[in-house]
């Protein structure tokens, strides 16, 4: 009698909306901080992998309330309340401990212990989101005939909460927005109870004061523990070295490391015919990644001497007193090379806000005001300044703004790059005054591929802009560490060469490619086997270029705006080469990234799969034992299909749509929190009106209705993307955020009415397979993720928004009942 009180209680109570949207933002939240906190401890792409399939708890929540509705409908609140408490916990909890886990990605192919280790991981961090998925999904299972009115208070939940982490890493810590996220959860619980109407009210205040436990934790305990392998883990192995201040927001975690026993000299590339050795420096780490020299200057020209003994110094010998501009400036050290060589105006273009402030004020007197007097600073995105710029330069500097060590181990594979784009390039050279010179830096590969890449990339930005002769613009340098490029705005002179030839010849750097070069003049100082980049750079100029970029080992076809993975060099053919190079140490060769997509997909399939078809089986099972009505396999089918296709759908365009945003909003940390929070904001409003229609027509023409909708708005942010980019790049940033979000808004407004409007038509079918429903949705959320970041890759963002719309339509024509 007591049970069927409660039931009737729960049935008349009302649904808990803030307390979803609450742990709908605290979970949100929480996955872009683990990103933060794996980005420190790990590499940015394993973090993905990690965190990808940690998600996967949102299905498993599904799969794990489909075995027993009766009771989640019966104990609503207390178990809601639980499972927000237990996000909390777990939260905290499983981050400290999945740091325990010995987990090395670098050691995945040699330790049979790793692929437990990581699988130890996955778990760990699935339970959070399993607790937080079982709270959204208790409700819309719960509350009959009210999921577009839940679902909207989920979506503008997450939005609020994407936003809102990315606003609290500027003022806190990640260890401290950690603690704050694990109280949000006691939180949530306590307003669920309190929302439910039950008649006790002690235990919503037992919550509250529960909540506040995760605030009392000393923050040392919850700190980031950085893997030994990286270069800010390696520096500090140097005796006596130490960190001396240390800025974190969403940008990175900034280390400053000093070593006053043995002085840090980082200088790339320096010649080895170099007789002057570098002043002191710091040593400025990203992630404890990319390390940046801050050099103590003491305002003589003639300390700085030793920046002409690198490869990146050679266009200072072919221009007098030119106006710089430097991107990605970093602690100041190619500012200072233009210092050096008496540029007559300086202008430099940082993203990160921390390194100006540092160099700027913090260490200005060291630094010999090197961001205060020397060099105009810009903190922006390197492409969407110049882009935004009227100004045209003698020479643009493109800084070598990546680690050796992440670099050449293939960690930055899955990165979008719109730097090294060839529209990038063609950029760069209008905004060249007549035969100013553009100059770009990069590692040395072997086999080479940067280089290769980045020459194809300047060759087809010269076609397109009506070159007939790419050749005579282009010329590239080799170091023993490093690669320089220049690509000029007219052909390279008779001087020019001869300057080219001196220069290398007196530092002992080799000539990779000038116009006329001949064979026998390659690969003379710093010998390797073959002179591979002079015979790419011919092969890419010549008649064959199809063919040679086909046949090579790695992939080097020029990246676009469209496909801006420009460190993507894997090809699955080499693949059985470089693995049975395994005992020779040939694994350096291969390209960690692209193989950790593929396997996160074919994991977060097999997941997925289970996830899906065991809660079927059950019900299936349940259904024939008591005799009661079992759904038609056909209905089934539906069901499945039209909540996997709007699931892969949704996060085709989301993930395309914030990378073409990145370029117009000229940053890739305003692109996500102005396009997430923007889809999420107006697919909520969506969902609200969702709620309206339900009632008002049949599912399929509604679907259709929407679906047409969609597709005109996606066609037509696709068409006036490259308008915005051409025209609107000038706008104050408040603007191009505004447009952004009025673009957006109708595309998301109908992307937020898809899920609930089935999810109502599957409550008619059969309310057991709600739970079942958004199980599959997540699963696809997830699964959709890492195969748009895949088909990106190959066939482009623009290819990715075409199948997500196709999807769309596969999802009218599937719809439940």
């Amino acid at each position: 009698m007591a049970q069927t009180r409660a039931s009737a209680f729960e049935a008349a109570a009302a649904p808990p909306v803030m307390a979803v949207a609450l742990i709908s933002a605290a979970a949100l939240a929480y996955e872009i901080l683990l990103m933060r906190l794996f980005s420190i401890v790990l590499w940015h792409h394993f973090a993905y992998m990690i965190i990808s399939l940690a998600l996967l708890g949102y299905g498993a929540s599904g799969a794990v309330l489909t075995l027993a509705p009766r009771v989640m409908q019966r104990h609503f609140a207390p178990l809601f309340s639980a499972a927000a408490t237990a996000f909390g916990a777990s939260a905290i909890g499983c981050f400290l401990l999945a740091q325990r886990v010995p987990f090395n990605p670098l050691e995945l192919l040699w330790d049979p212990r790793q692929p437990a280790y990581l699988l130890a991981v996955y778990l760990l961090l699935l339970l959070p989101f399993l607790c937080a998925g079982a709270c959204t999904c208790m409700a819309l299972s719960t509350f009959r005939g009210m999921q577009p009115r839940i679902y909207s208070f989920d979506i503008l939940g997450a939005g609020a909460g994407s936003l809102g982490i990315v606003a609290l890493l500027f003022v806190l810590s990640p260890a401290a927005a950690l603690k704050l996220l694990g109280a949000l959860g006691g939180i949530a619980a306590a307003l669920a109870w309190l929302e439910s109407g039950r008649p006790r009210r002690w235990p919503a205040a037992l919550l509250a004061a529960l909540a506040g436990v995760p605030l009392l934790l000393p923050a040392a305990w919850l700190a980031p523990v950085m893997s030994p392998y990286k270069e800010l883990s390696q520096t500090l192995r140097i005796p006596e070295a130490r960190v001396v201040l240390e800025r974190s927001s969403p940008l990175g975690l900034v280390s400053v490391v000093e070593s006053p026993r043995i002085p840090l000299r980082h200088v790339p590339g320096l010649s080895l015919n170099a007789s002057v050795e570098p002043p002191p420096q710091w040593g400025i780490f990203i992630d404890g990644e990319s390390l940046s020299a801050l050099t103590r200057f003491d305002g003589q020209r003639g300390s700085l001497a030793y920046l002409d003994q690198i490869s990146s110094a050679l266009p200072y010998h072919l221009l007098r007193r030119p106006h710089v501009l430097v991107l990605g400036a970093g602690a100041g050290a190619d500012v200072l090379q233009a210092y050096y060589h008496q540029a007559r105006e300086i202008d430099a273009v940082e993203l990160n806000p921390q390194v100006v402030d540092l160099v700027r004020h913090r260490f200005a007197d060291a630094a010999g005001g090197l961001y205060s007097g020397i060099a105009h600073v810009h903190v922006a995105e390197a492409r969407g300044f110049v882009a935004a710029s009227e100004a045209r330069y003698d020479l643009i500097q493109v800084a070598l703004l990546d680690s050796f060590s992440a670099s050449s181990a293939g960690l930055y594979a899955l990165s979008e790059n719109y730097l090294y784009t060839v529209e990038a390039l063609q950029d760069s050279l209008r905004h060249l005054t007549p035969g100013g010179l553009l100059a770009i830096t990069r590692w040395v590969s072997l086999p080479p591929r940067d280089a290769l890449k980045l020459f194809a990339a300047a060759i087809a930005a010269l076609e397109r802009s009506g070159i007939a002769d790419p050749g005579s613009r282009l010329v590239m340098i080799r170091s023993w560490k490093t690669v320089t490029l220049l690509v000029r705005n007219g052909s390279f002179s008779a001087d020019d060469i001869a300057a080219t030839q001196a220069f290398c010849r007196a530092r002992s750097f080799d000539l990779a490619f000038y116009p006329g070069m001949q064979p026998e003049e390659a690969n003379r100082y710093n010998v390797v086997e073959r002179p591979d980049l002079f015979d790419g750079a011919t092969a890419l100029l010549g008649p064959d270029r199809d063919a040679f970029m086909r046949d090579y080992k790695f992939h080097i076809a020029p990246a676009t705006d469209d496909r801006p993975h420009f460190f993507h060099f894997f090809k699955w053919r080499s693949l059985p080469e470089l693995l049975a190079l395994k005992e020779q140490g040939g694994l350096p060769l291969l390209e960690w990234g692209y193989p950790v997509l593929v396997a996160t997909l074919v994991q977060a399939t097999v997941a997925s799969l289970l996830l899906i078809g065991l809660p079927v089986a059950w019900v299936t099972r349940a259904g024939a034992r008591r005799n009661g009505p079992v759904t038609p396999p056909r209905s089934r089918g539906r069901v499945l299909v039209y909540f996997l296709a709007i699931g892969f759908g949704f996060m085709f365009i989301e993930i395309a749509f914030i990378q073409k945003f990145v370029l117009f909003l000229s940053h890739p940390l305003r692109a996500v929190a102005v396009v997430l929070f923007a889809f999420l904001l107006f697919a909520g409003v969506g969902s609200r009106v969702a709620g309206r229609l339900q009632h008002r027509t049949r599912l399929q023409p509604a679907l259709a209705m929407v679906v047409g909708g969609l597709a005109a708005s996606a066609v037509l942010c696709l068409l006036l993307l490259p308008w915005l980019f051409r025209h609107a790049m000038g706008l104050p940033d408040a603007a191009r955020m505004l447009l952004s979000a009025v673009l957006i808004a109708p595309l998301a407004f109908c992307m937020g009415m898809p899920f609930p409007l089935g999810l109502s038509r599957v409550e008619a079918i059969d309310a057991r397979l709600i739970p079942w429903a958004w199980g599959v949705n997540g699963c696809a959320s997830v699964t959709g993720a890492v195969l748009a970041t895949l088909l990106a890759i190959h066939v482009g963002f623009t290819a990715v928004i075409i199948a997500a719309l196709l999807l769309y339509m596969l999802a009218v024509a599937c719809a439940p009942g």
